[in-house]
């Protein structure tokens, strides 16, 4: 299960990177790209709200527990009432959106208020606040579609369909990529061509919902929708999505206050943010999501399971999807810290654009940032799950609240802080030019300390719980002490040739140095391969 989600989030994460590459080109790290990250991230706050992660908290473990007595007309019962509530709902949400996006804007993106008066004086050439109300109109009635395809997402996971319901999102940035193509041949540029991307993300998320459905149908035998309470299990699952809707409201709100944040920040900082944060959320949903999402299932069926060794059972599971994923986020986390702008430049410079040097060292050094907290991001995702198949979504929600006011605390001096700093006052730096300031480095930063801050509170509660679980401690030191060796010698090999080397050839390079010794340091260390994971997950076995 866990390889089936790992290949469809790679290959929709694959598509999502061909899409940032174009993005980059277009529009680098400026305004226009500014206002894109902020027209995507408005609706993506309905849709992850009420999308996936609330959903694996109240209906997965509901309708797997309905599926695996047999009851298979309650089931599609429940699936269809649940389906009327969130359509009622998004449906109604996004209304709303189109219709006060200029409130929406000003409340996500309050610092665009300022470039009116900007333009006005001669320092600005864009008025990013009039831009991107425009570009929320056009693009909000997406998240209503996409919240819809979370849920034949909850329908696909539940019925052991993983694999179509994470690749589903590459057709969301196909079309994105192909308004792209076609704005860029018509002659569109700037202004006109991000209105043209707003409506391939809208046509995009029609698409997202659509290729699932037939699917869905199938493996239903139809879904009868309602708008009613009535049918079995559905109270149990409003009672559950309430408090699980509060924890990702919670991150949500973590998430507006970045984007926030960034927006008083100084030009270009939201689009190195968004840019950023495009790699970090790759591992956090290949190592994490995929992960977490393959073992809910099976973790609500031993949940539900009569007897003592349920428990022990639960903490079995839960440490070895930790194991699982473990494996792969910590040297990514490592890779992003030490080789972040070798990787940044191979990814966005690949097409020729506006993307330059200082763009890769600035988004590189927030990558960073952000890579100092991975191991503990993904590593929640996992514990997480175990709860929800524990039917306790509030403990989650609480220790995300934390974690949110622990990050604002950190963010708002880190941020002001190096806001005042240059990029070119780096060490070695000084020859790039440009006026890029690094106050998106101090959000990026603050999230890491936030991470790892729920992390230690969700696997202290879990410890409390279950009392077999324990953190495999060991082991992540020796995957620690194997990540370093992989970054040594992939920057042994960068380092010479990063600025002689096209950024695709240098980043493969170091890329196969850095795996290359990673794989030998942990066979010296007796951790299990990344290869030998690949093959027990193809064959149905488990990880160690």
């Amino acid at each position: 299960g866990a390889l089936a989600v790992g290949a469809g989030i790679l290959a929709s994460r694959l598509a999502g990177f061909a899409r940032a590459a174009v993005t980059s080109a277009a529009f680098g790290v400026g305004p226009h790209a500014d206002v894109l990250q902020t027209a995507l991230r408005a609706p993506n706050l309905l849709q992850n709200l009420l999308g996936e992660q609330a959903l694996s908290a109240s209906f997965i473990p509901i309708y797997s527990r309905l599926l695996a007595a047999g009851r298979h007309e309650a089931a599609r019962r429940f699936a269809g009432a649940v389906f009327g509530l969130l359509l009622a709902v998004a449906g109604g949400a996004a209304l709303v959106g189109v219709l006060a996006a200029r409130p929406l804007v000003a409340l996500f993106a309050a610092g665009y208020l300022r470039d009116a008066a900007a333009v006005a004086a001669g320092t600005l050439a864009v008025d990013r606040f009039e831009l991107a109300v425009t570009a929320v109109r056009w693009i909000f009635p997406m998240t209503g579609l996409l919240v819809l395809s979370a849920w034949a997402l909850g329908v696909l996971n539940s019925h052991g369909r993983f694999f179509l319901a994470y690749v589903a999102p590459v057709v969301w940035n196909a079309a994105i990529i192909a308004a792209f193509a076609w704005g860029l041949l018509s002659g569109r540029r700037d202004e006109r061509l991000l209105v043209a991307v707003c409506i391939g993300a809208l046509v995009g998320g029609l698409l997202q919902f659509l290729v699932q459905l037939p699917t869905v149908l199938r493996e239903t035998r139809g879904v009868p929708v309602r708008f009613s309470l009535r049918p079995e299990g559905v109270r149990e699952a409003l009672a559950a999505f309430g408090p699980a809707v509060a924890g990702r409201g919670v991150v949500q709100f973590s998430s507006y206050l970045d984007q926030l944040l960034a927006s008083l920040l100084a030009v270009g900082a939201v689009s190195a943010l968004g840019y950023a944060q495009l790699l970090y959320l790759l591992p956090v949903a290949l190592f994490g999501q995929s992960v977490a999402a393959a073992a809910l299932p099976e973790l609500a069926r031993s949940a539900a399971a009569a007897g003592s060794g349920a428990e022990s059972e639960i903490a079995r599971r839960t440490r070895r999807a930790l194991g699982q994923a473990g494996l792969l986020n910590f040297p990514t986390a490592v890779a992003y810290l030490v080789l972040g702008p070798v990787i940044v430049s191979a990814l966005y410079r690949l097409l020729p654009g506006r993307f330059g040097e200082a763009d890769s060292w600035l988004v590189g050094l927030v990558l960073g940032g952000y890579a100092l907290g991975l191991p503990a991001s993904t590593g929640s995702r996992v514990l997480q799950s175990s709860f929800f198949a524990l039917s306790d979504t509030r403990t989650p929600a609480r220790i995300a609240a934390l974690r949110v006011a622990v990050g604002t605390g950190v963010a708002l001096p880190a941020m002001f802080l190096l806001d005042r700093r240059l990029l070119v006052e780096l060490p070695g730096l000084g020859g790039l030019g440009g006026d890029l300031r690094l106050g998106s480095l101090g959000l990026a930063l603050a999230a890491s300390v936030g991470a790892w801050v729920e992390w230690g509170l969700l696997s202290r509660a879990l410890a409390r719980r279950l009392a077999h679980f324990r953190v495999p401690a060991r082991e992540r030191l020796r995957l620690v002490a194997a990540s370093s060796a992989g970054a040594a010698a992939g920057l042994a090999v960068a380092a010479p040739v990063f600025a002689r080397w096209p950024p695709w050839l240098t980043a493969l390079a170091a890329g196969a140095a850095f795996l290359a010794a990673f794989t030998a340091a942990s066979l010296a260390l007796g951790l299990p391969s990344w290869l030998a994971m690949v093959r027990r997950g193809r064959g149905g076995g488990e990880a160690t």
